[in-house]
């Protein structure tokens, strides 16, 4: 279907693109210098880095061949499960937020606390919001011809992935990010949280596979495949969402602590 046009994206700006993990990976390891410098090494630091660096290395194998070989919608929907689930989780436990607190100067560090406190921000990292963002979008791109038409655009597919990677982000971050969030609900809120988009995702998954309402232009054997794909693997994502929400989970003194870390320089 957009086999050719994916191809030739894909051999100039599609690789400098696939450069951007990269190049975050390096950003992340320089702050992490920084925040050696500023302060005392703590116990996790060496988990969170590896965490973060393997969701760049993730985010690298999704934007190159041949998992990025489109033309094939299972390629697709394994792009959606590498960079919508598990490389955002793997970054959220990489923390990057703390290591930039902890890596700028107490003014700059305040200046990001406030950011983070400020309405916009607020409403961004709302439950509800990133639940919309990250799985109510599923629906709107796979049962309306929205997925074709950004099929046959290789700018548009680029965004598409940003959308994933974002929601993505936001979602794990809300749901188990170790990093402070400032509309973080509780433990059984965000169980709940987590439990609907279970929910939903297996319910598009199992429409694709019926082909239900789908508009994907795309031969039933790949559609059933990648349903597959989107039903498994997502099981697999939100169990260790489920997994980092424990894992992460600490009083609510101690998260404060955290979200203070910059107005204490």
């Amino acid at each position: 279907m957009d086999g050719h046009l994916h191809h030739a994206g894909q051999t100039t700006p599609g690789m400098l693109i696939a450069l951007a993990p990269v190049l975050a990976a390096a950003a992340y390891l320089w702050l992490v210098a920084r925040a050696r410098d500023r302060s005392p090494c703590r116990g996790r630091h060496h988990l969170r880095t590896a965490s973060f660096l393997g969701g760049c290395a993730l985010l690298t194998v999704a934007l190159l061949p041949p998992v990025a070989a489109h033309g094939d919608f299972r390629h697709h929907m394994l792009q959606h499960m590498i960079i919508g689930m598990y490389a955002p989780l793997a970054l959220v436990l990489g923390a990057p937020l703390t290591t930039l607190l902890r890596a700028l100067p107490g003014g700059h560090a305040r200046r990001v606390t406030r950011l983070l406190r400020a309405r916009p921000a607020r409403v961004l990292a709302h439950p509800v919001t990133a639940l919309i963002l990250g799985t109510g979008s599923l629906g709107v791109l796979y049962f309306t011809p929205l997925y074709d038409a950004i099929a046959v655009r290789p700018a548009a597919h680029w965004l598409l992935h940003a959308h994933f990677l974002a929601s993505g982000y936001l979602f794990a971050w809300v749901v188990a990010g170790p990093d402070p969030a400032p509309a973080r609900p509780g433990v059984r809120a965000r169980l709940v949280l987590l439990g609907v988009a279970v929910a939903a995702h297996a319910t598009v998954a199992q429409l694709l596979y019926g082909g239900f309402l789908v508009q994907v232009h795309a031969p039933i054997p790949q559609l059933r495949d990648a349903a597959v794909i989107m039903y498994y693997g997502g099981d697999v994502a939100e169990l260790l969402l489920a997994a980092a929400l424990v894992a992460t989970w600490r009083p609510e003194r101690s998260r404060l602590r955290v979200v203070r870390l910059g107005e204490s320089r």
